[in-house]
């Protein structure tokens, strides 16, 4: 029984000191108090990330963001979305999964392409631009149609709004997206469906409900989930990956730019 104690301790420990250094760092970056705002005032403009569309009209982009969500859960959590735009058009088209609302939680251009997501600075997951970007973007929308569950959200274990990209990854492996392993809800697989490709779309993953499971992916690396919570080794680059703050190490863009 030692063994299995000592991994219990580790992995406690790395999961309040995971939990320390996520409400330590956004405190720091304001997520947690009151400079987000209340939730109608918070900031949600543009971060100036995205390239302007209309200058780049020429170049196909496709994007992918996360920021932390609203509120105490900004500690332990994230909110991605994808955008896109074929060459020739001036503007990008938003997709994201939102809680809120009846009906279809699945919401096109409800938010700027690149905006703060209710006060917190969205860091730029995936960049690909040019012919590689133009081949994906039907891919993207056939991955959004093919949703499994548009008119359902569940904060935990999902599916929610990382349920969703992880969903587009799947179905566009060339996106190479490694969401981070604080995107609760990125491992939700049906009961029917508990074993298949990872958020990478590349690799293997068991996941019962998003609750318990092991993937080896691409992007991911070697992750364990338990109670929604991930830990694990990345390899390409290096790094941990830890509940709540995502990871630690190197942390490349995902880009195929001509």
């Amino acid at each position: 029984m030692l063994p299995f104690k000592a991994v219990l301790i580790s992995f406690l420990c790395i999961i309040l000191l995971s939990l320390g250094a996520s409400l330590a760092q956004a405190t720091r970056g304001g997520e947690l108090t009151s400079e987000r705002g209340g939730w109608a005032s918070a900031r949600r403009d543009s971060a100036g990330i995205a390239p302007d569309p209309k200058r780049y009209a020429s170049e196909a982009i496709v994007q992918v963001y996360a920021a932390p969500t609203y509120g105490w859960k900004g500690a332990v959590a994230v909110h991605p979305w994808i955008i896109f735009k074929r060459a020739g058009e001036t503007h990008y088209n938003r997709y994201e999964v939102i809680s809120w609302g009846s009906g279809d939680k699945v919401r096109r251009n409800s938010n700027l392409p690149d905006g703060y997501w209710y006060g917190a600075r969205p860091r730029l997951l995936v960049d690909h631009r040019g012919s590689a970007a133009q081949a994906m973007i039907p891919q993207i929308e056939a991955a959004i149609k093919s949703y499994p569950w548009p008119t359902t959200y569940h904060a935990w274990p999902g599916p929610n709004s990382n349920t969703f990209m992880a969903h587009i990854g799947r179905e566009v492996p060339v996106l190479k997206l490694d969401l981070p392993a604080n995107a609760l809800g990125k491992d939700y697989r049906s009961l029917l469906n508990p074993v298949g490709l990872p958020p990478s779309g590349r690799g293997v993953q068991l996941s019962v409900l998003g609750v318990l499971g092991v993937t080896v992916g691409a992007e991911e690396g070697l992750e364990v989930n338990v109670l929604g919570l991930n830990m694990g080794l990345d390899f390409t680059p290096f790094r941990l990956r830890l509940p709540f703050i995502g990871g630690i190490g190197q942390n490349n863009v995902q880009r195929d730019n001509p």
